[in-house]
């Protein structure tokens, strides 16, 4: 019995829904989810189902193509743990809570090393028996250390997803083209209006009554990726702005986990710098 995530994302026409399931029933396959979406604006349609039965995935390919529209996309895939590739600088709290998510089980990912520029995190990688690599920029220039890591992920035969849990440093676009719509990145993106050095700080100094958090894919527009997922939490006046950096990087733990996990169940969907998410 072999069990598959089917993904499909074509133009909108009457009788997709129909024509999937009724090939799903006379191939005997089992529905076991299914989410469609229709966005009428663009006339884009959406369909994640995940089916299980005695058919090989060559044969139901070869069956959704007959009754999907030409330039459709279409993705069969059979569940199994993705390749990831942590990248991080020195802030442990998000790295930390993907690290416990992936002993615990959660995850249905291999963690194939974590990438820092500093060896701080590496006492704490190394806990869960996990590749540490330190890649230094000390004396190097943006694209010669760029240069450096993409060696570095060379040695893997297949990632997934690469994970960037508080990497502070700007990828060029050269870097982000080698993986497009899979890097994953989280950003204190409900203080916009604070750039730079400790936004928490100057989110205090302007008495926000909100923060939170935005993971997104990398493009190369700076933090204006497709958004995955987000949250916000509640502050007001009494709150010290160490205490909003402690609930601000809470909110961004759970929010980059959670988006990690939405793409490691083949649940996104991207198109028009947007996501559909099931």
């Amino acid at each position: 019995m072999a069990k598959y995530r089917v993904l499909i994302d074509a133009n909108d026409e009457k009788g997709l829904v129909y024509k999937v399931s009724k090939l799903f029933y006379e191939k005997d396959l089992n529905i076991l989810t299914n989410n469609e979406f229709v966005d009428k604006v663009n006339n884009k349609f959406f369909m994640r189902s995940v089916v299980d039965g005695e058919v090989t995935k060559e044969e139901l390919l070869l069956g959704l193509k007959k009754v999907l529209p030409l330039d459709s996309s279409l993705q069969v895939i059979e569940p199994k743990r993705k390749n990831i590739i942590i990248m991080a600088t020195k802030e442990m709290h998000a790295l930390g809570d993907i690290l416990i998510r992936h002993e615990a089980g959660e995850l249905e990912a291999n963690i194939l090393a974590v990438i820092s520029n500093y060896d701080t995190l590496q006492p704490l990688v190394e806990k869960f028996d996990i590749p540490f690599v330190c890649v230094s920029h000390e004396g190097l220039d943006r694209a010669e250390h760029e240069e450096k890591i993409l060696q570095e992920l060379a040695k893997f035969s297949e990632i997934d997803y690469i994970v960037l849990a508080k990497y502070m440093r700007i990828l060029t676009p050269r870097f982000v083209e080698n993986f497009e719509n899979r890097i994953i990145n989280i950003h204190h993106s409900f203080l916009p209006a604070f750039i730079g050095a400790n936004p928490y700080k100057q989110a205090y100094d302007r008495g926000v009554k909100i923060i939170g958090a935005t993971a997104h894919f990398v493009n190369n527009n700076l933090d204006e990726g497709p958004i995955i997922a987000q949250d916000v939490t509640e502050v007001n006046h009494a709150y010290s702005w160490k205490d909003m950096q402690r609930l601000g990087r809470d909110v961004e733990k759970v929010v980059l986990s959670h988006a990690l996990k939405l793409a490691l169940e083949d649940r996104i969907f991207v198109y028009a710098n947007k996501t559909v998410i099931f």
